[in-house]
């Protein structure tokens, strides 16, 4: 088979397809036809080793795959072959077969195509935990959310989840594209941050009461300002730091404001973590993209994919990405998914 190896810690557009073996299945596991993968920022930091976790070498690089069961390991009753599914990988995507954990793999509805589920297990599932689980941002009926860089894939997602939940959404982007994305997917208020002070246009909006929640993919200076335009008793998530900087808490603010910082390792749930615990959160895992799924089928949640990619142009997916121009995911796709996206070969 054909898949993208990563020898060395090196950048993205370094790596090359080599031909492999097929992967072989071991227990509680499924090989995956792999359809689609998911491509993204944390993924070029993967394979240069500067992502907080790193995969032995040599390995395949991806984590994001939907596609069609083609062989089933022993004690793996969930599935069979046949079956449309989306998984989480430790890693291995980015090749025409990868061998998945059951514990990590969900069926896919049938109206749901494969290029767009690959957002769900990473962009919307990180969004519907942060926005729904107690202990993080808990967003409520009546509150207002501020969700920055809303023309990503997390960012999308808040802004649909935020309106979903009753929330009044307001979306902040760099550039109008973004911004009227935002807007088709539900925003309230919009604000370009490129070309206007957003601490000043949320206390405009908010009448000088705040915002409840923050949801913030960019970091740095963002989240700083951020700080100073929540009401009391507000809670604010880093989700990353596409801006660059990561930001130095200052804890006088959180202290006079009574504001709460969340924190949200996703991949706790999948088993990415110095003690596995992928099984003890399985219910939890199910339960959450079992939700998803059901706002997709209702209208509610709707994944935008920026661009598909063909496999042997894998990395000009990754450019697209590190470009900052998309707007939603960026996906990598195959066989028949390839050609239902218009590539040939």
């Amino acid at each position: 088979m054909q898949a993208v190896l990563v020898s060395d810690w090196t950048t993205f557009d370094s790596l090359a397809l080599t031909e492999q073996a097929s992967p072989q299945v071991g227990d509680r596991e499924l090989k995956i036809k792999v359809q689609a993968i998911g491509i993204s920022f944390a993924l070029s930091l993967v394979v240069q080793g500067k992502y907080q976790r790193k995969p032995p070498l040599p390995f395949v690089p991806g984590t994001e795959v939907a596609g069609i069961v083609m062989e089933v390991g022993s004690n793996a009753d969930r599935f069979k072959v046949g079956d449309r599914v989306v998984t989480v990988l430790d890693w291995g995507g980015l090749a025409q077969e990868a061998v998945a954990k059951e514990v990590n793999t969900f069926s896919l509805p049938d109206s749901l195509e494969f290029a767009r589920a690959v957002g769900l297990t990473n962009s919307y599932a990180t969004t519907c935990a942060a926005l729904t689980w107690p202990r993080l941002l808990d967003v409520q009926s009546g509150q207002t959310l501020l969700v920055h860089g809303a023309g990503g894939g997390v960012g999308l997602a808040a802004v649909e989840i935020g309106k979903i939940l009753g929330a009044t959404v307001i979306a902040t982007a760099s550039t109008q594209a973004k911004l009227d994305a935002a807007s088709a997917h539900g925003a309230d208020h919009l604000i370009n941050y490129a070309e206007t002070d957003f601490r000043d246009a949320v206390l405009r909006i908010t009448k000088g009461d705040g915002v409840d929640r923050v949801y913030d993919p960019v970091g740095g200076e963002v989240f700083n300002q951020s700080l100073r335009c929540m009401a009391p008793e507000g809670r604010i998530m880093p989700v990353g730091f596409a801006g660059g900087d990561i930001p130095q808490i200052p804890a006088n603010i959180l202290l006079v404001k009574n504001l709460s910082v969340c924190g949200l390792n996703m991949g706790l749930y999948f088993g990415w973590s110095p003690k596995d615990e992928r099984y003890r959160y399985e219910a939890l895992m199910r339960a959450t993209m079992d939700k998803l799924f059901r706002w997709f089928e209702d209208g509610g949640i709707k994944p935008e994919i920026a661009a598909t990619f063909s496999l042997p142009n894998f990395r000009e997916a990754m450019d697209e990405v590190l470009s900052r121009r998309a707007i939603g995911r960026v996906a990598v796709v195959m066989d028949e998914e390839a050609k239902r996206c218009g590539h040939v070969g």
